[in-house]
């Protein structure tokens, strides 16, 4: 019901009295976290938040000549407005439903094009500082969305901003912004056009759709399960970030989420900016990005730099509302290191054979050992308050796991199989040693991990692998090996799906798209690394899976060498793997198929 004052009650002190309603439910929701251990209470305040919000906002359009007269400002609108798109923001981080993203750039984009901050912005510190949050706001939106051109006008305008604050107000008080803006360009520098010539997101013009994929029988799979949930994060030092979204957790994120039908490709006849986003702003992003043929995203609790006793929380907390179909993503990419302990204490996780063994490991002069790897999740030097230890994740194999560790220390977590408290979790863990690559130089800090890359966008790591970089591929090549991969990924799910072998823990979750998909590449990943020159036989440069997939699709299988060769003779690169001797292209190339394929 639309909120009215009482005949005795002025408009602007009904108005006042909204407002002041408004901001107390406002900042009581920003204060609860996006992961409440009760969402249908969480969900019932949101309403409640949001129908005070859409009262005002109704309220002072349809009484703006008398509040502007009793002293409403433009920038108060630009606030109620912010505070709306906040709120959408705030609510799809929380539950990965991209209608509240669509919803949050309309009011940003509104924000935007009426200039609700700019009157009187270089006479007042706060309004400038609201229009500079403002920004950033809409720079996170836009880059969820892939609105790059967006993104790089909102780049500019935050240039621009900074450098007029810095001459009308005191340098100090823009320091910070200064710092923001580094951020922006050193992501979009890693996050290249190159990186994005097809969508992360799941698209059914590239994707198989999920009522096509073939089943795995019965009688190896007893159950059918689906992505729910997934919790993303990330920590390494000095690693590529925008806000508290890092590189790697925002590339994971996107990959577990449905593209928006019209969302990437446009009509033959528009006109594409980079990354293929429309070069106009002005569309229906509510139709765009609501696609009702489309099922629900897995939610997705991004945490960034969590403190473990936050991140178990988070996890207990999803586990205790996973649906019974429902299966548990956890992606994990940190530093990884040891602890020692004294011989006599029990390791925190110790493997199998140490426990039959307890000679194992033990080392002459300090009386100490190796038991445990763990993930650093903090700075050095505080114990394991900082550290995730295989041994934290044991409780929750209670509910089934999907485990993505990326780290040089993974294979400490190959010691949960066996321990498992009820579901054996599904594992794919890292190399321990990076391979360093010349297209993108430097470190991963720069770049982000190679092994993401493969598990988010195949193709681009595989060039990146050859030193091929956006700058010098050719689109026709880069077409022609997209296909003959597709295909690839076709074949392999089928052999997946048909084998007596493969063990139920992988069996079970063949169904679901998105995981799926990303065993599929890790397949592809394994494969290259397996088979490149520079690896070959080097098991510390090789990602392995937990548990074992059929002996069918190992690297050191003619219809795996067949793959990589296939795809390297595309960009000239086969002199850079070594296959097994004899092995020949094959006459047809299935790459050559126009039928898109179920990947």
């Amino acid at each position: 019901m639309q909120a009215q004052p009482t005949p005795n009650i002025p408009v602007s002190e009904f108005y006042w009295s909204l407002l002041h309603k408004a901001d107390k439910k406002f900042s009581k929701i920003r204060e609860l976290p996006y992961y409440h251990r009760n969402r249908h209470e969480y969900d019932a305040y949101f309403y409640k938040v949001f129908k005070v919000y859409t009262q005002l906002w109704k309220f002072q359009q349809e009484n703006r000549q008398k509040l502007v007269e009793a002293g409403l400002r433009r920038s108060e609108i630009g606030e109620i407005a912010s505070r709306i798109a906040q709120l959408y923001l705030g609510q799809y981080m929380r539950t990965s439903e991209a209608s509240y993203l669509s919803e949050a750039y309309i009011f940003y984009e509104a924000i935007l094009s009426r200039e609700y901050f700019k009157e009187g912005m270089f006479q007042d510190l706060g309004l400038a500082s609201k229009q500079l949050r403002f920004i950033s706001r809409f720079l996170m939106v836009c880059l969820l969305l892939n609105r790059r051109e967006m993104v790089q006008q909102l780049l500019n305008q935050l240039r621009v901003l900074v450098d007029e604050c810095k001459r009308t107000f005191q340098e100090t008080d823009f320091k910070e912004w200064k710092l923001v803006i580094q951020e922006i360009v050193r992501f979009l520098k890693a996050d290249t056009a190159f990186m994005n010539i097809r969508p992360l997101r799941y698209s059914l013009v590239l994707d198989c759709h999920p009522d096509s994929l073939p089943h795995v029988s019965t009688s190896v799979a007893k159950r059918s399960l689906r992505l729910r949930d997934a919790i993303l994060s990330s920590y390494h030092h000095n690693e590529v970030k925008f806000s508290e979204l890092t590189l790697d957790t925002f590339r994971m994120l996107q990959c577990l989420e449905w593209e928006p039908s019209g969302s990437f490709y446009q009509s033959s006849g528009a006109k594409n900016g980079q990354n293929g986003a429309p070069a106009s702003s002005r569309i229906n992003y509510s139709q765009d990005i609501s696609d009702p043929t489309l099922p629900s995203n897995p939610r997705k609790a991004v945490l960034y730099r969590p403190s473990v006793t936050h991140f178990l929380a988070v996890l207990a907390t999803i586990c205790e509302e996973l649906p019974p179909d429902g299966v548990i993503l956890i992606y994990l990419s940190a530093s990884g290191a040891g602890m020692y302990s004294d011989v006599n204490s029990p390791s925190t996780l110790a493997y199998p054979s140490d426990r039959l063994n307890p000679s194992r490991g033990q080392s002459k002069g300090d009386g100490s050992s190796f038991q445990a790897g763990c993930l650093q999740f903090g700075t050095h030097g505080n114990g394991g308050m900082n550290s995730i230890y295989p041994s934290d994740l044991v409780p929750f194999t209670r509910r089934p796991l999907f485990l993505v560790i990326d780290c040089d220390n993974s294979e400490a977590f190959e010691a949960v199989n066996g321990v498992q408290k009820g579901e054996t979790p599904a594992m794919l863990l890292s190399s321990s040693s990076s391979y360093h690559i010349a297209a993108i130089g430097s470190s991963r800090h720069s770049s982000g991990s190679l092994f993401t890359i493969f598990l988010t966008a195949p193709l681009q790591a595989f060039c990146l692998l050859l030193g091929i970089s956006g700058s010098d591929i050719d689109m026709d090549t880069y077409n022609k090996a997209e296909k003959l991969l597709s295909s690839s990924f076709s074949d392999w799910g089928s052999t997946l799906v048909t084998s007596d072998t493969i063990d139920p823990v992988w069996a079970q979750i063949l169904s679901d798209p998105f995981l799926r998909r990303l065993l599929l590449r890790f397949l592809f990943c394994r494969a290259a690394l397996s088979l490149y020159a520079p690896t070959f036989n080097k098991k510390e440069f090789i990602p392995k899976c937990i548990p074992c997939l059929p002996a069918s699709v190992l690297p050191t299988t003619a219809a795996c060498q067949t793959v990589i060769l296939q795809i390297a003779n595309v960009f000239g690169a086969t002199g850079k793997f070594i296959f097994s001797e004899g092995l020949e292209l094959p006459e047809n190339r299935q790459g050559d198929s126009e039928s898109m394929s179920c990947s």
